[in-house]
């Protein structure tokens, strides 16, 4: 006897997306059943091509087949995605970006930028389409970290208005406010200066469509964060950190201001950068130089997830300098830890887009 849409359908739904905690039926990630004779096809429609658990997830729907349907059932599951977004219909701002992630840090020299970057790499590997805007105004380097010191963007002018178009390197469509500046020459601005550059980098830029935009923020807490809030809705804020006490200090000033009730936007997690020393000659040995698991306690602390613990290894410092990022080889050890955070961060806008209100522009009041 021929097997049914509806039996299929029906085992599927004995099968839960891990971190939605739904059913993939009722969450519309099946699509295109097909039945021949005992073969059974579909797609499972991932919520990001970083999904972490996809594995799980396959093997979770061929086993549902041959419990609820028949163990000698031949399946074959195409794996695609369609990444989420809580961007409302009438946000004009950035309209083809689905998720704005901004990285942020309480200090500066914890290798946030370095992190932002190797992010961005790791996220368009894993098959998304991806942003990078470099907010650190009075520091910005992006273009060092992707061989871009001489990059100068199209500008395009149409009806009076004049738009940015982002520079693509690595796959990645890259705008920075080094590629207007002299790196030869300090910046020295006022804050209401600083914040209208980046109002134009956010306003006039065309980014098209993305499925993430990774926004590298300056250190601390200031006038930049909150011109970010107030033009785009941020859909996450992830924080870096390392292990000191001195640096974790300022990591909780910057998850204590993005959370605020003024300005109440989420917080994706904690990344751990420098969480160790790994020798090139010894990958098996972890010298624990700035301390032990920092990090993972303040996650606890702030009830936040624990991104990724990053290694302190001499390639990362060399690709940055040579315009490289390390996470473009995902084969190393330090590689391996930027795809694993990229696909954390992914899981964690997914389950965000899923649990939280749409996002907006924050209103802050003098």
């Amino acid at each position: 006897m021929p097997y049914t849409n509806d039996q299929i359908i029906n085992a599927l739904k004995h099968v839960d997306d891990p971190d939605l905690r739904k059913d993939l039926v009722s969450l519309n990630m099946i699509e295109g059943v097909k039945i021949e004779g005992k073969k059974i096809s579909f797609r499972l429609v991932l919520t990001t091509p970083a999904c972490p658990l996809k594995g799980k997830m396959k093997q979770d729907c061929i086993n549902a087949i041959h419990q609820y349907v028949d163990k000698d059932a031949e399946v074959e599951i195409e794996l695609t995605s369609r990444v989420t977004t809580r961007r409302k219909d009438t946000d004009n701002m950035m309209k083809g970006v689905k998720n704005i992630i901004a990285v942020a840090s309480g200090k500066g020299g914890v290798g946030k930028s370095t992190v932002a970057a190797n992010l961005a790499i790791a996220l368009h590997k894993l098959g998304a389409s991806v942003g990078l805007l470099d907010a650190d105004i009075y520091g910005p380097s992006v273009p060092l970290m992707f061989d871009l010191m001489d990059a100068h963007p199209e500008v395009t002018e149409e009806n009076g208005v004049t738009t940015i178009i982002p520079v693509l390197k690595y796959g990645i469509k890259i705008l920075s406010i080094g590629f207007f500046v002299d790196p030869s020459k300090a910046l020295v601005w006022r804050g209401p200066m600083a914040s209208n550059y980046l109002t134009q980098m956010l306003t006039g830029s065309d980014w098209g469509e993305l499925d993430y935009l990774v926004i590298d923020m300056p250190p601390g807490t200031g006038d930049i964060h909150l011109t970010l809030v107030q033009q785009v809705p941020v859909t996450g804020v992830a924080i870096v950190s390392t292990p000191q006490e001195v640096a974790l200090a300022d990591a909780r000033k910057a998850v204590n201001m993005f959370t605020t009730d003024s300005i109440n936007v989420p917080i994706l997690g904690l990344i751990e950068n420098m969480s160790y020393f790994t020798p090139a000659e010894l990958p098996e040995n972890k010298y624990y130089i700035f301390g032990k698991e920092g990090g993972k306690r303040l996650a606890a602390e702030e009830n936040v997830p624990l991104l990724g613990q990053i290694p302190l290894v001499q390639s990362i410092c060399e690709s940055g300098d040579n315009g490289s990022p390390v996470a473009l080889d995902d084969s190393t050890i330090v590689g391996l830890a930027f795809r694993q955070l990229a696909e954390n961060i992914a899981q964690q806008v997914a389950i965000r887009n899923n649990t939280v209100a749409p996002t907006k522009i924050v209103e802050v009041k003098a």
